[in-house]
């Protein structure tokens, strides 16, 4: 069993590894070595080992037998999949965690959204900080919610579609703010239906713009 500490190490080094898959500095299909991640990010093997048994889980990395795991090519077909997963269980797990969220975390939320919708440009910042905003968010509705395998489940499936995010289509930066404002505000109001609806809203928006964004291609 893991010590606080290295779990601690454990979690540093399953972040910076999951960022380089998503910002595809780590290539799909491409081997990913234990040795060489640990000298790129300046950690031991250990932490290092346990982020990629931790990713493998989640599906990101796939082992090739003697060869190690490599990045999972992600195609359109398994991205579709689990934002369908996501859209099946988000909106009841956004129903279960309406009203049990306080309402100083809401508030912040609620004012950095704002905060992002005041700004005039769509800016790298900008992607970023709602990203982070997004992960505040479905978190504390998990974690509201009460279900801690239903809120895994979830979770793991969000990473398969945030491959799939802003740097792919700038053009949602702004709605997704007011999706998620949507969503804020039926949790704070303890509105259970109305908060699986909005999460059922913004989902199926993600899905619609994904559609319109292939069809040019």
């Amino acid at each position: 069993m893991l010590q606080p500490q290295d779990k601690r190490l454990a979690l540093q080094a399953y972040e910076k590894i999951l960022d380089l898959i998503q910002t595809k500095r780590a290539q799909p299909g491409e081997l990913v070595t234990e040795r060489r991640l640990a000298d790129m990010l300046n950690m031991s093997r250990t932490p290092v080992r346990d982020a990629l048994l931790m990713l493998e889980g989640e599906g990101l990395l796939i082992r090739q037998g003697s060869r190690g795991l490599q990045v999972k090519p992600i195609r359109i077909e398994d991205f579709m999949d689990a934002l369908q997963i996501r859209a099946l269980l988000e909106p009841e797990m956004a129903r279960m965690a309406a009203g049990k969220i306080p309402a100083e975390v809401l508030h912040s939320l609620c004012a950095r959204l704002e905060a992002l919708l005041d700004q005039d440009n769509e800016t790298r910042n900008d992607r970023i900080a709602v990203r982070e905003i997004d992960e505040a968010l479905h978190g504390e509705i998990a974690k509201a919610a009460g279900n801690p395998q239903m809120g895994q489940i979830i979770r793991s499936v969000r990473r398969q579609t945030q491959m799939f995010d802003l740097r792919s289509m700038p053009e949602r930066l702004h709605d997704t703010c007011h999706e998620h404002l949507k969503i804020v505000e039926a949790l704070e109001r303890g509105d259970g239906d109305a908060a699986a609806e909005a999460m059922a809203a913004h989902l199926g928006n993600v899905r619609e713009s994904i559609i319109q964004r292939l069809a040019k291609n």
